[in-house]
């Protein structure tokens, strides 16, 4: 049977899936990549890929969990290993505006939103920042 590995960087959300893999005696390893270094010049082993890396990483410490999936699931994309959730899933993930993009995009209406770069920036500063970006 095909190996299934769990990419994600937290352990609560794990233990669900981790259960229902045991009980049907499913064959699993994970991924925690919270940090790690990968050898990118090497095929990575076999089977199938499950991302369950979250937009939220960051707020568990884990500030460059996102970035490092990144990195690992064009890894798995290149040697053409099967990846759910993959690189596209993982963009809209962590972006609130390419998220509402690609619901507008197929004609999902989605609520008035102003982007802003930063946390420092105070909400009357962006409520009045130019340009105004609105999604929808």
């Amino acid at each position: 049977m095909t190996q299934i590995h769990v990419i994600h960087e937290n352990a609560a959300w794990l233990a669900p899936l981790a259960a229902a893999f045991d009980r049907q005696t499913l064959p699993w390893r994970e991924w925690f990549l919270d940090r790690g270094v990968f050898d990118l010049s090497r095929p990575p082993p076999e089977g199938v890929f499950y991302n369950r890396m979250s937009a939220s990483s960051h707020t568990r410490d884990h500030r460059y969990a996102a970035e490092l999936t990144a990195a690992v699931l064009a890894w798995l994309e290149q040697h053409g290993r099967r990846v759910v959730n993959g690189s596209r899933a993982l963009d809209l993930e962590i972006s609130k505006a390419r998220q509402y993009a690609a619901l507008e995009a197929v004609g999902i209406r989605t609520p008035g939103t102003v982007s802003s770069p930063a946390r420092s920036c105070s909400s009357r500063r962006r409520a009045n920042a130019s340009p105004r970006i609105s999604l929808s």
